[in-house]
C-alpha cells in the first residue's frame, strides 16, 4: 500500500485505524487485472534458478495413484516459481536403477510372457513383480538370484541390459500418456541409472579426500544428529543416496542451480536429512536442497502399495472419475454435446484440486462422492464458477451498452462494501503466491481461489448483473471479467482445466 492509498489515519479509543482510499485503490487493481490479463501477477526474471524433482515413478511399476502427489505438487510448485521470476528445471528423475531390477528381470525371464507384456505392459509387469514378491516369502533363494541379476546389470551384461531397456522404453511410453492426459509435462527425463558410473567415480574421489570412514566392509559418512550416510556397501555397490550424491554434483554443474526442490513423501525424511549433511560436507557450503515432503494417499483408510493386490492404478481412477462425471452432466445438462471431453477435464479437476487443496503435510482420503460435488471446496467448484462467470460475460457482450471501462462513471459503485471485498481478494493475488513459494505450499493458492469463487458467487446471487442501469452494469461486467480472469490464471498454475461449458 502507498501513502496516496491511504486516507485517513486516527486514533479510536486507544487504537490506530488507517482508512483506506477506496476509489485509488480500486481504479489501481481493476486497470492491472484488465491490462495484464494472464499476465497478472507476474515478476519480471530474478536470474536464480531451481531445480525441481518431482513425480519420478519407478520403472515397470504401475503409476499408481500413490504417484499422483508429487506430479501435481511438483508441477503446480514449477507453475508458481516461473510466474514469480525464477528459472525453473523441472526434472523427472525416473525410478530405473536398483535391486528391483533384479526381480523385474528374473520375474520376467521365470515367469513372463512378451506377448502378454506388448498387449499390457505396465500392468503385465506389474503383476510378475508381485507374483516375484509372494514367490519370494516361501523360496528365499528368489532374492539372493535377483541380486545376481542386477549384479549383472550393473556389469552391463548385454542380455540383461537389453531387457532393463525394454522395460524403460515401454514404462516411458504408458507414463507419457498419463502426464499428456494431465497436461504436465518435463523439461528432462533423467533417471538414476544416469548417475550410476558417477556414482562410482565419486566415491573413489572421496576415499582419496579421506572423507570415508570404513565400518564393517562398508563405506559410511559421519553426520551429525542422524544416522551416519551408507555410501557403498560391502560388496562394492553404490546406493540410492550415493546416486543422488552423484546427481547433486551433475545438476550444479549443468544448471548452476541456486535452489532443488525433492517433492517426495514424508518417509524419505531421513534420506534427504542425510544427502543434505553430505553434500554440505563435500562442497563445502550449505547447499540449499530442500526436501518438499508430503503425506499418504488413503483409500479405504489404507496406504497404498505396488507390493500388494490393492494398488489403484491412477489411469483407472481417472476413468471411473469420468465416468461418474459423466452422469452428473447427463442430469444437469442433456444439451451438452461433448459430454466425454467435458467429464474428463471434470475428472481431472478433481482429482488434482482433491490434492492440491490439502496441506501437503498431511495425508489425504480420496473419496470419489466428495471430489465430483459442484458445490463446496472442489475443483468441479471452481470449474464451474467460471463458466457460469464466462457465461455472464457473454450476455454483457452482446449488449450494445457494454463497454470493458468507463471509470469516472463506474467507480461510485467499487467503493462499496460487495464490490470491494472482491478486489481487496484480487489484489491479494501476488501475495499469495509468494506465500505459496515461501512455504512450497499449492494449497496457500488453491484455499485462495475457493474464496476468491465463494466471493463472487455471493455477489452474483446479491447484485442484479444485467439492469437498466447502464453504468452499473458496465461495474458489473468489468469487475466479473477481472474475477474470472485472476480465478482461471490460478487455475492454470494448480494444472486445473477450464471448461466452456458444463
Amino acid at each position: 500500500m502507498t501513502l496516496n492509498e491511504i486516507e485517513d489515519i486516527f486514533f479510536d479509543k486507544g487504537f490506530l485505524n488507517i482508512k483506506i482510499n477506496r476509489h485509488l485503490i480500486s481504479e489501481k487493481v481493476l486497470i492491472d487485472v484488465s491490462e495484464s490479463g494472464t499476465n497478472y501477477g507476474q515478476l519480471k526474471s530474478n536470474n536464480q534458478t531451481i531445480v525441481i524433482d518431482y513425480s519420478s515413478p519407478n520403472i515397470a511399476k504401475n503409476f499408481s495413484i500413490g504417484h499422483l502427489r508429487s506430479t501435481v505438487i511438483g508441477n503446480s510448485l514449477k507453475n508458481i516459481y516461473n510466474k514469480l521470476g525464477y528459472k525453473t528445471v523441472g526434472i523427472n528423475h525416473l525410478g530405473d536403477w536398483g535391486t528391483q531390477f533384479g526381480k523385474m528381470i528374473l520375474a520376467f525371464q521365470k515367469w513372463g510372457k512378451k506377448e502378454l507384456v506388448l498387449k499390457d505392459p505396465i500392468n503385465e509387469l506389474q503383476k510378475l513383480y508381485i507374483y516375484f514378491h509372494d514367490q519370494a516369502e516361501t523360496y528365499e533363494q528368489l532374492n539372493q538370484d535377483a541380486r545376481e541379476i542386477f549384479k549383472k546389470l550393473e556389469e552391463n551384461d548385454p542380455e540383461i541390459v537389453a531387457l532393463w531397456k525394454w522395460f524403460k522404453d515401454i514404462s516411458l511410453t504408458e507414463f507419457r500418456k498419463i502426464y499428456d492426459l494431465l497436461n504436465i509435462s518435463f523439461d528432462h527425463y533423467i533417471g538414476e541409472s544416469f548417475y550410476h558410473d558417477k556414482s562410482m567415480a565419486l566415491v573413489e574421489d572421496l576415499r582419496a579426500k579421506n572423507l570415508l570412514l570404513l565400518d564393517q566392509k562398508a563405506y559410511i559418512i559421519p553426520l551429525e544428529g542422524i544416522p551416519p550416510a551408507l555410501i557403498q556397501k560391502d560388496n562394492g555397490s553404490t546406493l540410492y543416496l550415493t546416486r543422488d550424491m552423484a546427481c547433486v554434483l551433475y545438476r550444479k554443474e549443468r544448471f548452476n542451480f541456486q535452489k532443488t526442490l525433492y517433492v517426495v513423501g514424508n518417509e524419505q525424511k531421513l534420506h534427504y536429512q542425510q544427502l543434505k549433511q553430505v553434500m554440505n560436507k563435500i562442497m563445502g557450503y550449505d547447499c540449499d536442497l530442500e526436501h518438499v515432503n508430503f503425506g499418504l494417499v488413503l483409500l479405504e483408510n489404507t496406504k497404498i502399495s505396488t507390493r500388494k493386490s490393492n494398488n489403484y492404478r491412477l489411469i483407472d481412477i481417472l476413468e471411473a472419475t469420468t465416468k461418474e462425471a459423466e452422469k452428473t452432466i447427463q442430469e444437469k445438462n442433456h444439451n451438452l454435446t461433448n459430454i466425454h471431453e467435458t467429464a474428463q477435464k471434470i475428472a481431472i479437476g478433481a482429482v488434482v484440486f482433491n490434492d492440491l487443496k490439502n496441506d501437503r503435510h498431511l495425508n489425504i482420503e480420496f473419496n470419489l462422492k466428495h471430489m465430483l460435488q459442484f458445490e463446496g471446496n472442489t475443483g468441479p467448484y471452481l470449474q464451474y464458477t467460471i463458466v457460469r462467470l464466462n457465461s455472464v460475460i457473454k450476455q454483457l457482450k452482446k449488449s450494445d451498452d457494454y463497454v470493458e471501462k468507463k471509470w469516472v462513471q463506474m467507480k461510485v459503485y467499487f467503493v462499496q462494501d460487495h464490490y470491494f471485498a472482491l478486489i481487496k481478494l484480487m489484489d491479494q493475488f501476488s501475495s499469495v503466491l509468494k506465500k505459496a513459494k515461501k512455504d512450497n505450499m499449492p494449497s496457500v493458492l488453491a484455499r485462495y481461489l475457493l474464496k476468491l469463487a465463494k466471493t463472487i458467487n455471493q455477489f452474483y446471487a446479491l447484485e442484479k448483473i444485467l439492469t437498466d442501469d447502464l453504468v452499473l452494469q458496465k461495474a458489473n461486467g468489468l469487475l466479473i471479467k477481472n474475477v474470472s480472469t485472476v480465478i482461471k490464471e490460478g487455475l492454470n498454475i494448480l494444472g486445473i482445466p477450464i471448461l466452456e461449458q458444463m
